[in-house]
């Protein structure tokens, strides 16, 4: 009788690590699963919100400036769901949305898309967000082209891509942009747009948007990298 039970606990380690490979992978999951990146508040507050009030001017944009409909997106090129609902990320199961409104509306001239700073992930968000500002004051004819190319390149969170150097390698290789002149951009005006990017970030903070990316259409508030369907139902609302 024991000689059995010994046999049978030689099946209880082996057991054990199956098990504890199904927990991993399920907390692998969950840990993807998630509508955005958060930032301090931790969850999306509900609050009354309106387009209207918010500021618009001088901010990089994609679409014609009077589309009959704006859409405010508060973003950080550090954050995966910002890339997983403009391009699609390998381990965020969403299928991107800015593509399709881009395809239907914006390039109908229904839509105009108005990129806001929500830099909080650390020093590579910070200085991603003050060449945003540099490249569409300069360039802004290259601006979505660059846009693209920084989420193309999205690697870890200040862990590889994203420090100034890998930023200025990047332009360099973008036809038309200037890598040494925006330099010289974001150091002359470094001040006025950390500026810009604090009052960006306080503005979708009193909002509601907690995190990237969070989006604001008419009267509608979507957090996260939300489905197509839910920003056309509000697209369709404004039209």
């Amino acid at each position: 009788m024991s000689e059995h039970k010994q046999d049978l606990s030689a099946l209880y380690i082996p057991g054990a690590i199956v098990i504890a490979g199904l927990i991993i992978g399920v907390s692998i999951v969950f840990a993807f699963s998630g509508a955005g990146s958060l930032g301090g508040g931790g969850g999306t507050k509900t609050v009354a919100v309106n387009i209207d009030d918010v500021d618009l001017k001088g901010e990089p944009y994609i679409g014609e400036a009077n589309a009959p409909v704006a859409i405010a997106y508060w973003s950080d090129f550090q954050c995966p769901y910002c890339k997983a609902v403009e391009m699609g990320h390998p381990q965020i199961p969403t299928e991107p949305a800015l593509p399709r409104i881009i395809s239907e509306y914006v390039d109908k001239g229904l839509v105009r898309v108005v990129f806001k700073d929500y830099a909080f992930l650390g020093p590579d968000s910070t200085i991603a967000a003050l060449y945003q500002n540099a490249v569409w004051e300069m360039n802004p004819n290259k601006y979505w082209e660059w846009h693209e190319a920084m989420f193309e390149a999205q690697d870890e969170e200040n862990a590889g891509f994203g420090n100034e150097e890998s930023i200025l390698a990047l332009i360099r290789g973008i036809s038309g942009l200037d890598a040494g002149a925006l330099k010289a951009r974001v150091e002359a005006k470094r001040t006025e747009y950390m500026a810009e990017n604090d009052a960006d970030r306080e503005e979708g903070t009193a909002m509601g948007v907690s995190g990237t990316p969070g989006f604001i259409i008419g009267t509608t508030l979507i957090p996260g990298a939300a489905e197509f369907s839910k920003f056309q139902t509000a697209i369709e609302a404004e039209l």
